[in-house]
């Protein structure tokens, strides 16, 4: 007898003898009768025995989460007792013998998929919440995401080559995982943020086309979305420019979503440059399936009489609101008012149109014609002031808008090349310093860098930076003046990326690139909001990994061979 899988078992089956393996889901004693349903990856099948039958009592005895084994007649169900919920709900399996594999302690929850668990409990019971369904069909499409991938990646001609775990602490944004050395007292390892490094040099090496589904590692504050180790598609491809990337990834998100979840996209994606982003959206990842956008009233109240706002325009600073056609009460607008104090504001302006008058707070200094609705301001100054409007619009459309759109996919190009640090005035990179400037800006490097733009642009799909890439820097001269313009002394730029240097001054083609969050991607393919749920073993918001009780202590003898002592914080 072949194994069937629980989920299988059809009319087709009906008079067959089969086995089954899986987990008891539940028991029931109906009048002397015993119903078993057994749930395996598959699904679940309803299997019964009556009184007379060999193996009733061991039946009668079994517990919810025993594994079991057993063999039986399929027979089609009464009409009366078809279960139309259930795939399998026309059959059921006349046991014939039965064997328990396993037992099992009562479970701290039920690995059903209505009963709610904190998140805490969930995890530290993952492998009992892994046999939710639908939390295995979650990461079964995970694995189905990276076949797509592979497949799309290996017809365009695209090699899938491995990067080191192991490697060189090189500055990247976050911090570095480090690793202590064993043979090499006192030198570390660093965990890879991003295979960065290494895909330019595969692009030295000749190899025109490379793909990775690559581990990435940050030690960094996290939030719901992130996650200390992540997995990214990492690609990169020689004698490119930013077009040939966009276009190759479009077809490539094109082709998973079609593949994975039956949804056609439409092409080309819109393009946004960075400056119409933060200036009408207040972000450089908008979410338009709202389609509001910010609205400058510092010419409204520059001369107003309204001295508060006077006084922030007076000192360089900008007032920019946003529009929900409701009419929101005083109540709405004060919660609203303090979680945006929250984000850094100083408060909140308001007023209320009704078409015709207005009222409210700013209605005796500020003057035109307005669309129904209330009206939310901040103010601050540039760019700040931006940051603010956009986290006020995120808070509005969330709360009181609808989404017109459920699917919004975009680009964003134009970056700035450098940022300026809010404390110091440094100059830092943008995105990473290994980014192409764009050949127009190239005049202002020396004198106004601010005005830098790169090669550099990010997917976004539904308000979430979905992916990041650029054209790289391929000649070693542009890559020095660049480190050097965020205060890398020519010490530091040969100990933490002279492997690098080495492989640009031998020959590097153009070449560019994009990394696109897997996670992130079938989250938001999916509809979740956490991109736990689609991780098989996750860590918590405070990097603790709850089922395995990781980080831990290790012991003495292993510290003394790593040449490491613990240090108390005092």
């Amino acid at each position: 007898m072949m194994r069937r899988y629980c989920g299988d078992v059809s009319l087709k089956d009906v008079g067959k003898k089969i086995k089954i393996f899986g987990w008891v889901r539940r028991v029931r004693d109906l009048g002397g009768v015993v119903f078993v349903n057994v749930r395996d990856i598959t699904g679940e099948i309803q299997c019964v025995i009556e009184p007379e039958a060999e193996y009733y009592e061991a039946a009668k005895a079994l517990g919810t989460q025993y594994v079991v084994e057993i063999e039986g007649v399929v027979r089609k169900r009464p009409e009366s007792m078809i279960n139309k919920d259930m795939k399998t709900g026309e059959t059921e399996v006349v046991i014939n013998r039965l064997k328990v594999l396993n037992t099992s302690p009562t479970p701290p929850f039920l690995p059903e998929d209505t009963v709610e668990v904190s998140e805490e409990v969930r995890l530290r019971y993952r492998f009992l919440d892994l046999r939710r369904p639908w939390l295995q069909s979650n990461i079964i499409k995970r694995s189905k995401l990276m076949k797509h991938v592979r497949d799309f990646l290996y017809s365009k001609g695209f090699h899938e080559i491995d990067t080191p775990y192991l490697t060189k602490s090189t500055p990247e944004g976050a911090r570095d995982y480090v690793v202590p050395s064993r043979i090499h007292k006192g030198k570390f390892y660093a965990l890879p943020q991003s295979p960065q490094l290494y895909k330019q040099v595969l692009m030295s090496s000749g190899f025109d086309k490379y793909f990775q589904i690559a581990r990435c590692f940050r030690d960094e504050d996290l939030r719901a979305d992130r996650q200390p180790e992540f997995t990214q598609i990492d690609l990169e491809m020689s004698f490119v420019d930013v077009e040939d990337v966009l276009n190759l990834t479009e077809s490539l998100v094109e082709y998973v979503f079609d593949k994975l979840i039956g949804l056609k996209v439409k092409r080309p994606f819109l393009r946004l440059s960075y400056k119409d982003a933060i200036e009408n959206y207040g972000s450089d990842k908008p979410d338009l399936r709202y389609r509001s956008k910010l609205i400058d009233f510092t010419p409204h109240l520059e001369k107003s009489g309204f001295r508060v706002a006077e006084g922030i325009i007076n000192s360089g600073g900008k007032i920019i609101g946003v529009r929900t056609g409701k009419s929101l009460s005083r109540k709405e607008i004060e919660k609203i008012q303090d979680e945006i104090k929250k984000e850094g504001a100083a408060g909140l302006l308001w007023f209320k149109s009704d078409g015709e008058k207005l009222t409210g707070q700013l209605s005796k200094f500020i003057k035109g014609d307005f669309e129904p609705g209330t009206y939310l301001l901040v103010g601050e100054k540039t760019p700040k002031v931006y940051n603010l409007a956009g986290m006020l619009r995120d808070l509005v459309n969330k709360r009181f808008e609808e989404k017109e759109d459920e699917l919004s996919i975009l680009w964003v190009v134009d970056f700035p090349l450098f940022e300026r640090n809010e404390e110091t005035g440094q100059l830092e990179p943008a995105h990473h310093i290994f980014t192409m400037p764009r050949e127009d800006t190239l005049k202002y490097l020396e004198n106004q860098p601010d005005k830098v733009i790169g090669k550099q642009y990010d997917l976004v799909i539904n308000g979430i930076e979905l992916g990041s890439g650029s054209i790289r820097n391929h000649d070693k001269n542009m890559q020095i003046k660049l480190l050097k313009m965020i205060g890398f002394d020519d010490e530091r730029i040969e100990r933490n990326f002279g492997f690098l240097l080495e492989a640009l001054e031998y020959g590097a083609p153009p070449h560019g690139g994009i990394a696109l969050g897997f996670d992130r991607l079938l989250a938001v393919m999916l509809g979740l909001d956490s991109i736990r749920d689609v991780i098989p073993f996750p860590k918590t918001t405070s990097a603790q990994a709850l089922y395995e009780g990781a980080p831990d202590y290790i012991s003495e003898e292993q510290l003394k061979e790593l040449h490491l002592k613990i240090r108390s914080d005092d």
